[in-house]
């Protein structure tokens, strides 16, 4: 496939004596497992253990690259500094603008190029649990269309903040950080840590990321998928006849155990749990609760 470059990313730099600490006391990823060519996800919590920020970050010689939305870019370097008080951390933007991603056959060529800051690229964890490798590197190394990228994405049920769920709305468990190398429970604390542990203990998560499909077109990104007139979710990323969608999968389930059509709209739909996260829909009250 073609190397399609996400412009709308953006990449700030933790380097530093206590950038490795630093982070791993503050954000969801376990930074201290994380491999030399390896991007995770991760989030920057509320109090409340809602996410703040969401972004992917991989470690770079001495520091760690942190890519997120470039919308976010500049919220989250505020916040990371904040929390800097008088560690020894250097927080910098990096002078990239966008991320290029390549799968499939081109993946394995991309890391033998050489980018910024000597990156040869590094493989998304996120894809690699749903067995695909997809490589990530700084800066504009592709012109392949976004929309292959969002593609394949939906497909797998990959999903990204401002398209797919609103910021300071979901919880890590909603958007599968749980199951996906975004969210670490044997760490120490970090912001939000005891709200996402609670709800781990008490398998208490009940929205989840679960993939569209219809015949026909799906409507718009923010339609309201319905069970006997009842919301269940909200569909997110749109492509075609295919799309993402956060939803209560114990509601879905019911509706899906009792025949019950379920429409984005007025569009009948179908809603499957991605593969890779080895997750079911509750059919009955008692299987919601386990």
């Amino acid at each position: 496939m073609p190397a399609v470059f996400l412009k709308d990313r953006a990449l700030l730099f933790v380097s530093g004596a206590e950038a490795q600490s630093f982070l791993q006391n503050l954000i969801t990823t376990d930074i201290l497992s994380l491999g030399s060519d390896e991007v995770r996800p991760g989030a920057l919590l509320t109090p409340q253990g809602k996410i703040l920020f969401d972004f992917m970050i991989w470690q770079e010689g001495d520091g760690y690259t942190i890519e997120t939305d470039a919308s976010q870019r500049d919220g989250l370097l505020k916040r990371l500094t904040m929390y800097k008080l008088r560690a020894a951390v250097t927080l910098a933007l990096r002078a990239e603008e966008g991320v290029t991603v390549c799968w499939g056959d081109d993946a394995d060529a991309s890391q033998g190029a050489q980018g910024a800051r000597g990156s040869q690229g590094a493989r998304d964890s996120r894809f690699a649990k749903a067995g695909v490798t997809l490589v990530r590197r700084p800066g504009k190394h592709g012109k392949g269309e976004e929309a292959l990228y969002d593609a394949l994405r939906i497909r797998l049920g990959i999903v990204t903040s401002g398209s797919d769920f609103a910021l300071q709305d979901a919880f890590p468990h909603d958007v599968l950080m749980d199951l996906n190398g975004g969210l670490s429970f044997r760490k120490g604390c970090y912001v939000g840590q005891e709200v996402v542990s609670r709800m781990q203990h008490r398998g208490t998560a009940r929205r989840r990321v679960v993939t569209v499909s219809a015949v026909t077109a799906l409507p718009g990104t923010g339609t309201e998928i319905t069970a006997a007139g009842k919301p269940i979710g909200t569909l997110g990323s749109v492509e075609g006849d295919h799309g993402l969608a956060i939803v209560r999968i114990d509601r879905a389930g019911a509706a899906i155990a009792a025949g019950t059509p379920l429409l984005a709209g007025e569009t009948p739909v179908s809603l499957v749990l991605p593969a890779w996260s080895g997750l079911v829909f509750p059919t009955s009250a008692d299987e919601a609760s386990a």
